[in-house]
């Protein structure tokens, strides 16, 4: 068996007043402390400020709407990865032709953006250079076709949307993790 060992009562480095508990301060390191704490708090603010105003996905910020004489897209800029979002193309009276519309939409938005459905569904569907032509019956304005879309990665991506014949409209969204 080993020997005992005797041990050393612990000392303070402070002296006791008043036969009390004597707990030493450094100010110095309290003052960092608290202007690391305030730091964290202004970060967590501008993360909240940020998620309410829409630049981390789904709030006022996020969605826009680009357009051109015949059509008007309205769209998130702003998407997370994975979460179902919608696009919608509303057309103007110059867009029907015959009671039909025609829509190119270029393959960024099957492929990068993962369109899920076409609502309603389209009465003919080409695939063309580029992307894919759809053909929507149309009697009369307001006409609109809504994309399904569930981006399943990060990234920014382009896409075009336009009538054939016209020049598309053209724009990107930022997809976050």
């Amino acid at each position: 068996m080993p020997a005992a060992v005797q041990q050393k009562p612990v000392e303070d480095s402070v002296a006791r007043i008043n036969d009390e508990v004597a707990v030493g301060e450094d100010l110095d390191f309290q003052r960092r402390w608290w202007k690391f704490e305030n730091a964290v708090w202004i970060f967590f603010a501008i993360v909240l400020l940020c998620t309410f105003a829409g630049l981390l996905g789904r709030g006022p910020l996020a969605t826009t709407h680009r357009g051109n004489a015949s059509l008007d897209i309205q769209y998130e800029r702003i998407a997370r990865t994975g979460t179902p979002n919608m696009l919608e193309v509303k057309f103007t009276p110059q867009a029907i032709r015959n009671g039909r519309v025609q829509l190119f939409v270029s393959d960024s938005i099957v492929k990068q953006f993962g369109a899920q459905r076409v609502i309603p569904a389209p009465i003919e569907t080409s695939i063309g250079e580029g992307g894919l032509t759809y053909i929507f019956p149309a009697s009369a304005p307001p006409a609109s076709v809504k994309f399904a879309l569930q981006p399943d990665g990060p990234g920014i991506f382009h896409f075009a949307i336009g009538i054939p014949g016209e020049p598309p409209v053209e724009a990107k969204v930022i997809v976050l993790p």
